[in-house]
């Protein structure tokens, strides 16, 4: 019986975590109207022409930086952390 019980609360709570997830529109993304200004003045206000690029280069540059940096830093930590368990610490 305890089991039971247990196996009808693990499915009622997957229930609980996957309903919202059910109901998304997977595939059809919200339009808006930032992404029709980005394809018709994009080229023209960084002169590329390859919108994606031109979005995370040019007006995304400093967001972009700090990602770079953020996984930079992540990847040196790393490389310590494994360092000092190897005994290669000097």
């Amino acid at each position: 019986m305890k089991r039971v019980i247990m196996a009808a609360t693990v499915a009622v709570l997957l229930a609980g975590f996957l309903a919202p997830v059910i109901g998304l529109d997977f595939g059809e993304p919200a339009y808006t109207d930032m992404d029709e200004y980005f394809v018709q003045h994009g080229q023209e206000q960084t002169g590329g022409n390859n919108i994606v690029t031109d979005v995370v280069f040019d007006f995304r540059g400093f967001d972009t930086l700090g990602e770079a940096t953020v996984l930079f830093v992540a990847v040196l930590g790393v490389g310590l952390v494994f360092r000092t368990l190897r005994g290669g610490e000097t």
